[in-house]
Parts: structure tokens; C-alpha cells; sequence
């Protein structure tokens, strides 16, 4: 298959009907400016023209190391399938209209905590994590929940896409994308 999106939205299709629980769920790579790596499992929200879309809160290390480095790789694990993908990539954030959006569609229990959690830095006690939620609870009780100006996304500009399948004996198959001068390159890769 020539397009790569076409083909990761298909497998990641394919691993949903599968059974396999958060077929988005994918490890999102960065760097910090030291050049120490840091990984984390975030959810995919959406493949659009070429990107992959992911949010969070905009003060964690995460949002920090893509700020920093405009550069990321992700990469989905689907071992009922023996299947994985891997992306490298530009960084840039959402659309403002874009966020509000899609933090309107979520669930009233997580955009509370998104207001709440202030993400990566040291959390005193549970206690005040959940003092912080009622407190929430009772303000935005009459209205809708709006998006905090601290919580947005990024696009994931895709540059290389790997896709992994097992084979016996180790042999598996590899098939790499490269995009070059705007359009698809394709090699098979050494297992």
C-alpha cells in the first residue's frame, strides 16, 4: 500500500476488532536539552493529513520536551497481532479552536481533571488532588467545563513510518516510509 496513514489506520482497525483494549494507546517519545530521553503511553486522538494528534496539559515534562525539541517518535504495540508501528517526527501544537473542541468532547469527569492535575510536578498528597477536584466539582457545577489555557495538543508530523510484523525464526518483516520531496518512499528492512 502506497500511503501510509491509509494502511496505519486499517491495522490499528484491525487490532481494535481484534479485542485489543486502547488500540491507540501509543509510547510517545522525546528528549529533554540534555539529551536524556523520557517515554510515556499517551492516547492517539486522531490521523489528519499527515499528522498524529495527542494532547495534555501544556506545564508537564512531556509538553516542555516537544516545546523544546519540535521533534518526537511514537510508537503503537499491538502484540495480539504481532504487530508494531513506529513514527518519527516535526512537533507543532494544535489549533486553539481545535483544542476547545475536542476537550468539549470529553468526558465531564476528565476535563475537571484536567484543571486539577498539575502534571509532572510533585503532588503533596492525594488529598489535595481530590480537595482540588471538589472544589472544581462545585465551580463548574451550573456550566459547561472550559478548556484551561494550560491544556492543548500537538500534531505529530510524520517524516518516517515503520511498520513491524513477527515472523518465525526472527525473520520478521520491516517496511520503512520515508517522505521526500512530498511524496512516499518505500524500503524493506533488515529484521
Amino acid at each position: 500500500m502506497r500511503d501510509p496513514f491509509k494502511r496505519f489506520l486499517l491495522d490499528m482497525n484491525r487490532a481494535g476488532r481484534a479485542g485489543i483494549k486502547l488500540p491507540n494507546a501509543m509510547a510517545l517519545a522525546t528528549a529533554g536539552k540534555n539529551g536524556m530521553p523520557s517515554v510515556r503511553t499517551m492516547l492517539l486522538k486522531g490521523v489528519q493529513n499527515g499528522n498524529f494528534i495527542f494532547y495534555t496539559n501544556l506545564v508537564s515534562r512531556k509538553a516542555g520536551e516537544l516545546r523544546s525539541s519540535r521533534r518526537a517518535s511514537i510508537c503503537f504495540w499491538w502484540p495480539a497481532l504481532g504487530e508494531q508501528v513506529r513514527v518519527e517526527g516535526r512537533i507543532s501544537p494544535v489549533a486553539l479552536k481545535e483544542a476547545d473542541e475536542y476537550f468539549a468532547s470529553r468526558p465531564r469527569g476528565s476535563q475537571i481533571a484536567a484543571w486539577a492535575s498539575q502534571q509532572s510536578h510533585v503532588l503533596p498528597s492525594r488529598t489535595t488532588l481530590l480537595t482540588a477536584v471538589k472544589r472544581l466539582e462545585k465551580k463548574f457545577k451550573r456550566h459547561p467545563v472550559p478548556r484551561p489555557s494550560f491544556w492543548s495538543g500537538f500534531r505529530l508530523k510524520a517524516a518516517k513510518i515503520e511498520f513491524w510484523f513477527d515472523e518465525p525464526s526472527r525473520l520478521h518483516r520491516r517496511t520503512l516510509y520515508t517522505l521526500r520531496s512530498r511524496r512516499w518512499r518505500t524500503a524493506e528492512l533488515y529484521p
